[in-house]
């Protein structure tokens, strides 16, 4: 299941504020809003969800972005990232000063600003959750964590990003330098290595059964003394892998 994350856009130049939005939507984000002003901006965040925000620091506003930022740090918890023509000394310190998740320099491409985004995400989460267990006492199963990252990764096919939940993942093969990331209904191709990819995915649900082949314990229907199946595919299996499953089938 797919669920775009939210966005909104703060920026008083139209013509940038709309291919923001462009680039932003072939990637697969939702657009909350797109507006001018703080005032704009504060009512949005009043009365939507949004799960990040890009703000321009110089507004169509006698507040600025800066102002903006402030106000989201002190009564939401939620990332945002200034994009700003700015980068000289004094803007940038100006703006450190409210704590950024991400800073974006104008002119960007696509690829800057999912980057950024996807950072930014990342980083709120886990911070987030570092935080959860401090004041838990190290007890992370009291914490239930709503962050828009918790439970999936993005897949690129063709000019989309997807959100993919890691439950829906049944296994991952390797082919040459791609990875083929198999769904119940969907395949998608990954540049990454086994190995890298592996360390991104739940421990607890995800092993390498075979030295082309990640798979989600979840998924496995049958096995035999070499293979598994998982949706009527046979995946070959280590004897590490059958003994561990086996095992695990036995406890």
């Amino acid at each position: 299941m797919e669920h775009p994350i939210k966005i909104l856009i703060v920026e008083d130049n139209v013509i940038i504020a709309d291919d923001m939005q462009s680039m932003l939507e072939e990637i697969g984000y939702e657009i909350v809003d797109n507006v001018i002003v703080y005032e704009q901006a504060v009512e949005v965040l009043k009365n939507n969800h949004v799960d990040l925000v890009l703000i321009d620091i110089i507004l169509a506003s006698d507040k600025t972005g800066i102002d903006l930022g402030k106000h989201i740090r002190e009564v939401y918890n939620i990332p945002f990232i200034f994009v700003t023509s700015n980068s000289d000394r004094a803007t940038v310190e100006n703006a450190k000063t409210v704590k950024p998740d991400g800073y974006l320099v104008k002119p960007f491409e696509q690829q800057d600003l999912y980057t950024s985004i996807e950072i930014a995400l990342s980083n709120f989460d886990y911070a987030r959750k570092e935080k959860s267990k401090e004041i838990a006492g190290n007890e992370g199963d009291t914490f239930t964590s709503n962050s828009v990252l918790k439970d999936s990764i993005f897949v690129k096919k063709q000019h989309l990003y997807y959100r993919i939940q890691f439950g829906d993942i049944q296994f991952i093969k390797a082919d040459n330098v791609y990875l083929e990331v198999n769904t119940v209904d969907k395949k998608f191709l990954v540049r990454s290595p086994l190995k890298d990819y592996l360390e991104k995915l739940p421990k607890n649900k995800f092993y390498r059964a075979h030295k082309s082949y990640i798979v989600n314990v979840d998924h496995i229907d049958a096995i035999n003394s070499k293979d598994i199946m998982i949706n009527n595919n046979l995946i070959p299996i280590s004897k590490d892998f059958k003994e561990f499953i086996i095992s695990s089938m036995n406890s």
